[in-house]
């Protein structure tokens, strides 16, 4: 796919990440205490550079699986359409589940998944959002924990691509297009 010429100009620093994951997985410690493990369930593929930050400073046995949920494909805003694209690999009836994603943005993909995950009846499900975009919000869906607030921009890095580019980016950077 070719996309038109673009820039990305830095607006979570890498640093400022690093000290909210640290901040984040102190709350979500606190508040699963107790629990015998903790199955914290990464939607793929934006999240993976944050579950894997965070998994590391929750201290907490956990147990780690994936959920590949689409809404955009190489598009840059939602389709509204939900296809699940890999589903757990374990069962979480009975058990506290923590919901990774990286932006929750309409809001579709997060609702989808949270119901499809409660209809498995989980002891606790909690969600954590790397970033909310507030502003675009179409359905009632909120994360229990979130990083940063962002405006209404198209943003890659920390593992957030635009068609499967610039994942690798260690800040969340604001896609500026240059013609």
């Amino acid at each position: 796919m070719t996309t038109r010429p673009y820039v990305i100009d830095q607006m979570i620093s890498a640093k400022a990440i690093a000290a909210r994951v640290e901040a984040l997985a102190t709350e979500i410690t606190a508040h699963f205490k107790g629990t015998d493990k903790l199955v914290v369930v990464g939607l793929l593929r934006g999240s993976f550079v944050f579950i894997a930050d965070l998994v590391r400073e929750i201290d907490l046995p956990v147990e780690v699986d994936f959920l590949e949920a689409s809404s955009y494909g190489n598009a840059m805003s939602s389709s509204r359409e939900v296809r699940i694209l890999k589903d757990l690999r374990g069962e979480i009836a009975g058990r506290d589940v923590l919901v990774v994603e990286d932006i929750v943005d309409t809001g579709f993909t997060l609702k989808h998944v949270v119901s499809l995950l409660r209809s498995r009846e989980p002891a606790r499900l909690e969600v954590c959002a790397l970033l909310d975009k507030p502003s675009r919000r179409e359905v009632d869906m909120r994360a229990t924990w979130t990083g940063f607030t962002i405006p209404d921009e198209f943003v890659v890095g920390y593992g957030i691509d635009f068609a499967q580019r610039n994942r690798n980016l260690p800040f969340i950077g604001k896609v500026r297009f240059t013609e």
